[in-house]
């Protein structure tokens, strides 16, 4: 760790109070609206000249973790003068064996390549867990990208569609980058449709009227949604694509401004998922996420239900009802809402979250 900096060294005998005597807020980590929206960084400061107002993405990561991390669950007291949420800068220095000048320059962008041996060190002193480590390296040693052309959106392959097709009972969805739905099979459409976004998880979980309805566990629902963009987008902040939905879910919806304020990062690969559908009634269905290695960008999310389960009859029940409806094409959404709904008896409305509920 010392080629990073000559005073990258293990003692810390300065503290740094003028950083860390303003309170961080929500508010305060929140993204710069003109810039930050999906943590770019304005042209000159990639060049490593200091821009004023200009704040790297590793720079931005390193403050909201450091916020959100908490000193009791280091054995360090609080304090009556501890005006700050989370950690000091000082105390994530000597955590993490650097100097508190080499860490304040790393948070104020003017240190933007830390050493692989470094970031693994950041990583045990914010508590960070493997896929947030595995961001912070990233971060650090960004790949090159060409700049002068936006990303072209990945195409999936027809043979990968017509698989998809050949399982009748088996929900599957296509998700790109920013976690909008390109394709899905008849079953994986008939799950999620009925909705104002039911082609985009982002502005369903956050902007859709139904959202905490579908989901009856909306609020973990919602940080994995947002966890699993920033692992999605990776270092390409700049896309436009994903400055187009930070920016507009941001404005609407005080959930989303929060969570991506607080820079979690959670890969998309296994877990299981409650759902409230309008005609199948509630279901809890497993899901795997697999990487398409013919379309690089492209994940495809395959659900399942316990063999014998009120679940599986509920996926039966949906794929009867939906049977016959675009068996053909696998990139075709219904948007019609269903004019029916098989409940009886009135649910209770879910509790809004911290929040409230989406915009």
């Amino acid at each position: 760790m010392q080629s990073d900096t000559a005073s990258a060294t293990a003692s810390v005998t300065a503290s740094d109070p003028a950083s860390d005597t303003v309170p961080v807020t929500a508010s305060a980590m929140a993204p710069d609206p003109a810039s930050a929206m999906a943590d770019g960084t304005p042209s000159g400061a990639a060049s490593g000249a200091v821009v004023p107002g200009a704040v790297s993405a590793l720079a931005r990561f390193l403050r909201a973790r450091r916020a959100l991390r908490r000193p009791e669950e280091l054995g360090v007291p609080a304090g009556a003068r501890r005006r700050v949420a989370g950690l000091r800068r000082e105390e994530v220095a000597r955590l993490a064996g650097v100097s508190t000048d080499y860490y304040v320059r790393l948070e104020q962008g003017r240190e933007r390549h830390p050493s692989a041996q470094v970031v693994d060190a950041l990583g045990r002193a914010l508590g960070l867990e493997p896929d947030a480590v595995a961001h912070l390296h990233r971060l650090a040693r960004p790949a090159p990208r060409d700049r002068r052309t936006p990303a072209a959106q990945p195409e999936t392959d027809p043979g990968l569609l017509h698989m998809m097709a050949a399982w009748p009972h088996t929900p599957a969805v296509i998700l790109d980058h920013c976690l909008a739905v390109p394709a899905a099979n008849a079953l994986g459409r008939a799950l999620f449709a009925g909705h104002t976004h039911s082609d985009d998880l982002v502005r369903l979980v956050f902007l859709d009227p139904d959202a905490e309805d579908f989901y009856p566990d909306w609020e973990q629902v919602a940080a994995d949604t947002v966890a699993g963009l920033r692992d999605s987008a990776g270092t390409a902040l700049d896309d436009a694509r994903l400055g187009e939905v930070v920016a507009e879910v941001s404005a609407r919806s005080a959930a989303f401004r929060e969570l991506w304020a607080r820079h979690e990062v959670r890969r998309k690969t296994r877990g299981s998922k409650r759902f409230r559908h309008p005609l199948a009634g509630e279901l809890t269905l497993h899901y795997e996420s697999l990487t398409v290695n013919s379309a690089p960008g492209l994940q495809l999310v395959v659900y399942r239900a316990d063999p014998g389960s009120p679940a599986e009859e509920a996926l039966a029940l949906l794929g009867s009802l939906t049977a016959g409806d675009d068996e053909d094409d696998t990139s075709a959404w219904t948007r019609a809402r269903p004019h029916t709904r098989p409940h009886t008896r009135p649910r209770p409305r879910s509790r809004p979250g911290p929040w409230g509920r989406p915009a």
